[in-house]
This record gives C-alpha cells, sequence and structure tokens, in this order.
C-alpha cells in the first residue's frame, strides 16, 4: 500500500501535461504532490498564471488529503512547443479539446517525439482510444485514462483500451494510477462517454425534466439526492442497493417482486427532456437562487473539504493506492 507521501516508483520521474485546462491543473497537481516533475505545454500565451492560480486554488484539497504541498511547484515547467515537451517524458496525459482530429494530430506529435518507454494516456471523456490511434504507426501504445473531475481529488480513473491497444499498456495505466493512490477500472468494451459520464448523465436528465416540469426545484432536487440515493451509493452501489433491497432473496427476488414493477410502470415514465430556451431559462434562474450566494471557486472548496471528510470515511484517501511491482 501507498502511503500519502510515498512518491511513485521512481520509473515515473517526469509527466508531460498536454493542456492547461481544469483537468490539466488537477492531474498536474496531483503527479507534483506524488513527487512527479511536470512540464505543460499548452499555445496559450497567459497559460502559465492560470495555471499557478489554478494550483493554488486546489492546494488545500491537496493537502486535505494528507499529500505534501510544500514548494509545491518546484518541479514545475512549461513548454510550448508540443514535441520538446514530450521528450523526456516518462508518461505524458492528454488533456486537449474534444475534437477527433485535433487529438489525433497531437497523438502524431506526441509519438514521433515521446520516448519509447513513455507510457501514453488521454484523458477524453468520450472518445475512443481506437479512433485516436487510428492515425498513430503503433496503436497499441495509448490507452485512455479518464478521470472523474477533478482527477487531484476523486478516486475513479476508467482505463478504457482501444481495439490494439496492447494487454502490457493497459497493466502498466492500471499499475500507474493505483500507485497515485487512484481507484483505476479497466473498461471491458469501448462504449460512448464510458461509464460514470453515462451514469451521470441517465441520472442528470431525469433531474432536468422533474425541474422542467415544475415537480421539484433545483435546491429541492440536489437536497434529495444528497439525503438518498448519493449517501446510499457513496457507500454500496446500484446492484449492491438492489441485492440488499431484496432481503434474504437478495437480487433475484428484487428483479422479480419490484424490478419488473419498474420496468413496466416507471421506465416508460422517464423524462426526455430538451435544453430548449423555456428550460435553460427555468435552470439558470434555480441555479442563481440556490447557488448564487457564493463564487463557483468558493462553492468549489466548500465541496472538497465534505469530499474528502467522506472519502476519509470510507477509506477512498490516496494512502489506499497499491505501488506497482
Amino acid at each position: 500500500m501507498t502511503s500519502p507521501t510515498e512518491p511513485v516508483p521512481n520509473s515515473y520521474r517526469r509527466a508531460a501535461i498536454i493542456g492547461g485546462g481544469v483537468i490539466g491543473v488537477s492531474w498536474a497537481g496531483l503527479f507534483l504532490a506524488r513527487g512527479i516533475d511536470v512540464v505543460i505545454s499548452d499555445p496559450r500565451e497567459d497559460i502559465e498564471a492560470l495555471v499557478r492560480t489554478g494550483l493554488a486554488e486546489i492546494t488545500p484539497a491537496l493537502a486535505g488529503l494528507g499529500l505534501p504541498t510544500e514548494n509545491l511547484t518546484d518541479g514545475l515547467s512549461f513548454e510550448a512547443d508540443l514535441a520538446t515537451a514530450v521528450t523526456q517524458a516518462d508518461i505524458v496525459q492528454e488533456n486537449g479539446p474534444e475534437r477527433l482530429r485535433l487529438k489525433q494530430e497531437i497523438w502524431r506529435t506526441i509519438e514521433d517525439a515521446a520516448p519509447a518507454h513513455a507510457l501514453l494516456a488521454t484523458s477524453t471523456s468520450g472518445i475512443p482510444a481506437s479512433a485516436i490511434a487510428a492515425a498513430l504507426r503503433q496503436p497499441e501504445r495509448l490507452v485512455v485514462g479518464h478521470p472523474f473531475n477533478p482527477p487531484h481529488l476523486v478516486p475513479l480513473v476508467e482505463i478504457v483500451p482501444g481495439e490494439k491497444t496492447s494487454a502490457e499498456t493497459v497493466e502498466r495505466a492500471r499499475a500507474f494510477y493505483a500507485a497515485l493512490g487512484k481507484k483505476p477500472q479497466v473498461l471491458r468494451k469501448e462504449v460512448p462517454g464510458f461509464v460514470a459520464n453515462r451514469l451521470q448523465s441517465a441520472l442528470f436528465r431525469e433531474c432536468v425534466h422533474l425541474v422542467a416540469e415544475g415537480v421539484v426545484t433545483e435546491a429541492e432536487l440536489d437536497e434529495i439526492v444528497t439525503s438518498s440515493i448519493g449517501l446510499r451509493w457513496a457507500v454500496a452501489g446500484p446492484f449492491r442497493t438492489f441485492h440488499l433491497g431484496g432481503g434474504p432473496g437478495g437480487l433475484p427476488h428484487f428483479i422479480e417482486h419490484l424490478g419488473r414493477a419498474m420496468e413496466d410502470s416507471m421506465w416508460p415514465a422517464l423524462g426526455n427532456p430538451t435544453f430548449d430556451a423555456a428550460t435553460v431559462t427555468t435552470l439558470v434562474e434555480q441555479a442563481d437562487d440556490a447557488f448564487g450566494g457564493g463564487t463557483v471557486e468558493e462553492l468549489a472548496a466548500e465541496r472538497d473539504r465534505a469530499q474528502i471528510t467522506l472519502m476519509r470515511a470510507l477509506g477512498e484517501t490516496p494512502g489506499s493506492g497499491c505501488t506497482p511491482a
């Protein structure tokens, strides 16, 4: 088991992070706190100021996880030229825009310039590795390492191999993220949006429907979720929850006695909303009423503190990761 202050193995000493947006900054903070030097490549002229501001904002959360944050940015550097940025990288974590052709261009450059031993991972939230790697000479090297936002805090990383991703690459990615203290899950098939975002999207669709129909307000719906399924799913996922809901007969009993009714009456009644003008107006107005009292940064800090408290209670802090052999 790795402790929060134990660095990852020496085979990963330098990371190239492509894209210095929210996800890139979050990865950078986690890598730096785990003793990995980071070079960020992003063409924006103000990228250094943006990244340093972002790192300052997430430093309290990193410290709350028990990670070292003193002199956090000592190992941080910037290089606008993509090829130069990856020439000494042991791990490349790409976080560029969600546009297939652009990602293919980025990865062709990376493939040509990065060392042969470098682990190549994309943070894409929905583009299959197979589609990106179609432009590469060595598609077996590329794997999806999709975090759940924010990567420095939420444990999940979805590892999604493409059709030609090698088993060795998948295992290296799994071991690397586990050494960071993450909870990597290797998906067995490529599917649009992967798993966590598909689940989130399905639930959010019904949330939008219920608010747009006037059944509840946004604030009321959030409280319903956090005081019911949010609490329950934090300790037992949907299948375990319904297995327990079946009593001594478990999941088979639940499906036969409650699941059939769910399929017949509840599933057909679920909403199919659209973000038309009226719906957007309703959502924005209610969001201002519910959350307008604080800035996004203040609300995020409050969320992070509560998230860390919950993770500690569940044993989901970085110390639960395993060092790869």
